[in-house]
């Protein structure tokens, strides 16, 4: 378990169980951002978490012993993405989120593998990965698409 601004907080393996706090949260975080791009749709947000949700590659959050967020680095092309990182609105802030991301990181760093992902436009996350050494691939009118080299062994 790693401390962060007085959270304690740990990654596990999520399991099949996790799914609906996972779909539950992804729509609670990312409505606002939905909304305010004109995709929101309640159904919509929670399905496509279901019909792409593997736990084989998502650990849960757990901040003081309860659920708190996900994060899913899945094999992709010559790297990996990451998705569906997702952290409770009351949690946010207080370093948690970039903990996990220096974490996870260190891990691709080690493989020696480029991560990408997608943030919507105008998102607050887009900062965090920024923060972390992503640069803009390209934009659609929704998405922001994004890289992240791996960093040389010290």
């Amino acid at each position: 378990m790693r401390v962060r601004t007085d959270q304690a907080w740990a990654l596990r393996p999520a399991a099949p169980a996790d799914l609906e706090d996972i779909v539950e949260l992804r729509a609670v975080v990312m409505r606002p951002d939905l909304v305010r791009l004109g995709r929101y749709d309640e159904h919509r947000v929670r399905q496509r978490m279901r019909d792409s949700y593997a736990p084989e590659h998502t650990s849960v959050i757990v901040v003081d012993g309860r659920f708190a967020g996900s994060v899913t680095l899945r094999p992709y092309e010559d790297g990996r993405c990451l998705e569906s990182f997702f952290l409770d609105e009351a949690l946010q802030g207080r370093g948690i989120g970039s903990g996990v991301l220096r974490l996870l990181l260190a891990r691709t760093d080690a493989e020696g593998v480029p991560v990408r992902l997608n943030v919507l436009r105008g998102s607050a996350a887009r900062r965090l990965y920024e923060r972390h050494g992503f640069v803009t691939e390209r934009e659609d009118p929704v998405d922001v698409f994004m890289i992240r080299r791996p960093e040389p062994a010290a």
